[in-house]
């Protein structure tokens, strides 16, 4: 008879995933539904032909980690004893902290409920400032449907709660949370130990093909706790010294997934190509924020459009829908070493710059990026009951950094003889004009 009120879902990361009757109805609403036809990694699969898999999954996959820690932090054996004093809410009796364990389940399931066609990849440049797919998350957790569900459920969950814990305080920075809510927050959307991270690092990385976001997860659960901060009165999540090597091995995995997965060249082109794309064929030229008007797009209208317009030529978009479609992408012509940053602090700059003059700039493109939100240190318990910081290894991690510039493929060959002949030159003038 427990089939009647459970749902069991299959899942590449986890063996099975539960639902009750009233989770079921989160999980069977028309926002949720929409993420089976989100992609995870956007347009990935053209260079990843196994990353098909959405952003369905990896909600339940991270709603599933969710649990596993809060009940691992929240078990007696595992608190520590100055957190019962900083923390009331853990001595709660089960049916008190049950409720936040509902409240972060659902919470860790719709984290990405307000993600736009192909998540991440055209987010900053087609939302209006202020916006992303965070506050549209918000936005969509408390909306009368999905207050409907919360309000039904036994017991009710309130929506301000989900959606506190779902995005936690860098996007509802003008909120005030209790440490209990900026801890249960921590579990999902934390920089250094949220599941968020955790689920898509190990999803990613089975459905790439590749090996780099693998790591001992289970180990790294299992030792997490909630540490006094020696920093300020606010306790913080940490680990137990027996899971350092599993915490150290989940950053040197982020920076590898990032390094050769997240910010491939071609990848990263085809987030341009997408960009350019959906600037000229969305309505007004952004994407609605609105709850309603988010969820009358997901990739298979995208998709549709993209196919539709690179039929006709004098369309407005054709020519990135086209290079989609046909594999036509920029290719990328200059990468930054480290030998070009001694002769100038922004080399890639330089080079597009140069190229721009010599070939058009429409035919050049431009990609930078540089990591801001590094973790540069992990709170750790030791066998005595003392608490430490880890940081020495983590700064042996070196800092994402993306400068690369791309030609129009028609030029590209033309473009590679004069940069080996002349980036040099390009490199060791540039300070002297500048100057």
């Amino acid at each position: 008879m427990l089939h009647k009120y459970i749902h069991e879902i299959r899942d590449p990361v986890h063996v099975f995933i539960r639902l009750n009757s009233d989770e079921r109805r989160v999980l069977d609403s028309a926002p949720f539904q929409r993420l089976r036809h989100i992609h995870q990694l956007a347009l990935s699969y053209l260079v990843y032909p196994g990353a098909t898999h959405k952003r369905f999954e990896h909600a339940l996959g991270t709603m599933e980690l969710a649990v596993r820690v809060f009940d691992t932090i929240t078990d007696p054996r595992n608190v520590h004893h100055q957190i019962r004093s900083l923390i009331p809410e853990i001595s709660q009796p089960p049916e008190g902290i049950g409720y936040w364990r509902r409240v972060l389940r659902m919470a860790a399931l719709c984290h990405d409920i307000g993600h736009l066609p192909f998540s991440h990849a055209a987010e900053k440049e087609l939302l209006p400032d202020g916006w992303d797919h965070e506050r549209i998350s918000v936005e969509i957790i408390k909306s009368d449907e999905m207050r409907d569900i919360w309000e039904s459920m036994t017991p009710p969950l309130r929506a301000e709660h989900v959606a506190r814990l779902a995005v936690g305080q860098k996007v509802l920075v003008d909120e005030e949370y209790s440490d209990w809510e900026a801890i249960l927050s921590e579990i999902i959307v934390g920089n250094a130990f949220g599941v968020d991270r955790i689920d898509y690092l190990l999803r990613d990385s089975i459905h790439t093909g590749v090996g780099y976001g693998k790591f001992d997860h289970h180990r790294l659960l299992d030792t997490l706790r909630i540490l006094p901060n020696q920093d300020s009165d606010e306790p913080i999540l940490g680990i137990e010294s027996g899971g350092v090597h599993s915490a150290q091995a989940l950053l040197i995995a982020r920076y590898f997934m990032y390094a050769q997965v997240y910010f491939h060249p071609v990848r990263r082109m085809y987030d341009k190509h997408l960009i350019d794309f959906l600037t000229e064929w969305l309505p007004q030229g952004t994407f609605p924020i609105s709850s309603d008007g988010i969820q009358q797009y997901t990739d298979v209208e995208v998709m549709n459009g993209i196919r539709e317009t690179a039929k006709d030529s004098s369309a407005n978009g054709y020519d990135p829908a086209m290079r989609i479609i046909d594999r036509q992408h920029y290719k990328r012509v200059y990468s930054r070493v480290s030998g070009d940053v001694e002769r100038h602090l922004t080399p890639g700059r330089i080079v597009f710059e140069s190229l721009c003059e010599r070939y058009g700039r429409n035919n050049v493109y431009h990609d930078f990026y540089e990591e801001k939100d590094r973790v540069n240190d992990i709170r750790v318990l030791s066998s005595d009951d003392r608490v430490f910081s880890e940081s020495e290894m983590l700064e042996s991690i070196p800092q994402l950094t993306v400068d690369c510039v791309y030609i129009n493929p028609a030029r590209e060959a033309e473009a590679v003889d004069w940069l080996k002949t002349e980036r040099e030159n390009i490199l060791d003038r540039a300070p002297q004009e500048e100057e």
